[in-house]
């Protein structure tokens, strides 16, 4: 027993029964279990209970042992004062001043089924895909488990496009720009290309995204790799950036991606030309975003995207490859960028305008095919089978925010599989 646990099971009330009586023999009726306090002071605030007929309001703390009191050093502690009831698990010593206040005293060890302790050692197991691995159940999902998640990653990823909103004064089209740079990173250049891309005020773009070569040059002579041209097309991509860093005033600041364990088709040098050449062909990119309706209509907008002739037969400037073809984007890759990037800010754009919008892009998640990736393939060892994007995406969200973190008694599936005693 931890007392993560025993506040765990008294906010959900698990118990085998709730005829409580304190260690005295006085019937304990729990008419408030009170507020779950995560901050300092008492464990649960605001309860209510009856004990010899007479009420008790006030605040209940909760440990294994009694003697936790006393080694925790509350008793001289001011937020403590009011306390109605001291919940453990195991009284094994007598605390002089709840006696001399008639603070009532709860032991719960008889109240607790067994079998739940049992499950909590199997759900903090080391070294398996999920803690449950042991004991799950595909029965032990809840209903509507993937629709919550999706919703709770929707505003999670909104609340950082409002952080990223007020930094560049409400300018959607920037905020899409930054974040589509973010996804062309991929993992290993995430947050290079999102820096390179804040490092431009989003007006230029909209300037010189008409002229494909001024817009790869500017990309690339940001990233560094411009300073000594090899050929041709990189003197021309260097007059072009000396040109708009001129023009535009723009700093001498120099991000410099990486290409350490990428494979060719994800080198930035690829990433960044087709990042241009999606600013290029689509003049009006955040408006065909937001007022599309269906998943296909999104895929079109990446699907002929492909990054300059130069990359044909090139990964990196001035090497030339043996492989000769156009450098497109896969329908992976799209979409991830749909589910990672697309999506929710549709969802943001219409929340900021007070738009309901919920119900419409849970669709777009149904619609769309389910990942392939070395997390869903370990769920579907585990006996799920996924349909669909709003599944996969589910679980990889509750993977990263709960298994990976081991808040098993903060997870849906964690309170099932305990409660299933």
């Amino acid at each position: 027993m931890t007392e993560k646990l025993l506040q765990y099971l008294w906010n959900f009330k698990v118990f085998k029964n709730f005829d409580f009586k304190d260690v005295e023999g006085n019937p304990v009726e729990i008419i408030n279990f009170g507020k779950w306090n995560t901050d300092a002071g008492p464990d649960f605030l605001l309860a209510k209970i009856k004990i010899n007929n007479i009420f008790l309001s006030g605040n209940i703390e909760l440990h294994v042992k009694s003697s936790d009191w006393i080694f925790h050093n509350h008793s001289q502690d001011p937020n403590y004062q009011n306390i109605i009831l001291h919940v453990v698990f195991q009284n094994d010593i007598e605390i002089e001043e709840f006696n001399d206040k008639k603070v009532p005293k709860l032991e719960l060890k008889n109240y607790i089924d067994e079998s739940i302790l049992w499950k909590y050692e199997k759900l903090i197991k080391e070294n398996q895909f999920i803690p449950c691995e042991d004991i799950f159940n595909k029965d032990n999902i809840p209903i509507n488990f993937h629709e919550e998640n999706i919703v709770k990653k929707l505003d999670q990823k909104s609340q950082e496009l409002e952080k990223s909103l007020e930094q560049s004064k409400n300018n959607f089209e920037a905020v899409l720009f930054h974040s589509l740079a973010y996804s062309f990173g991929l993992k290993v250049n995430a947050f290079i290309f999102k820096q390179i891309a804040e490092s431009i005020d989003f007006s230029i773009i909209n300037k010189i995204r008409q002229n494909k070569n001024q817009l790869e040059g500017l990309l690339f002579g940001i990233s560094g790799w411009l300073d000594q041209p090899q050929d041709e097309q990189m003197k021309i991509w260097k007059r072009e950036f000396d040109f708009v860093k001129a023009k535009y005033q723009i700093s001498d600041m120099k991000f410099h991606p990486k290409f350490l364990r990428l494979r060719p088709p994800n080198f930035p040098t690829i990433r960044l030309s087709q990042l241009a050449a999606l600013y290029h062909n689509h003049q009006n990119l955040f408006s065909r975003i937001i007022l599309s309706k269906d998943p296909n209509e999104l895929v079109n907008v990446f699907k002929d995207i492909q990054a300059s002739e130069y990359w044909n037969d090139h990964f990196n400037f001035g090497k030339t490859s043996t492989v000769n073809q156009p450098k497109t984007l896969s329908y992976e890759f799209i979409q991830l960028v749909i589910l990672n990037t697309i999506l929710p800010l549709k969802y943001t754009y219409h929340k900021y305008h007070n738009e309901e919008i919920l119900s419409e892009i849970l669709e777009f998640y149904k619609k769309i095919s389910p990942e392939k990736n070395a997390i869903i393939t370990s769920w579907k060892k585990l006996g799920i089978q996924m349909n669909n994007s709003l599944e996969t995406q589910s679980l990889i969200y509750h993977f990263k925010t709960s298994c990976e973190e081991k808040n098993c008694l903060k997870c849906r599936i964690g309170f099932s599989i305990l409660k299933d005693s």
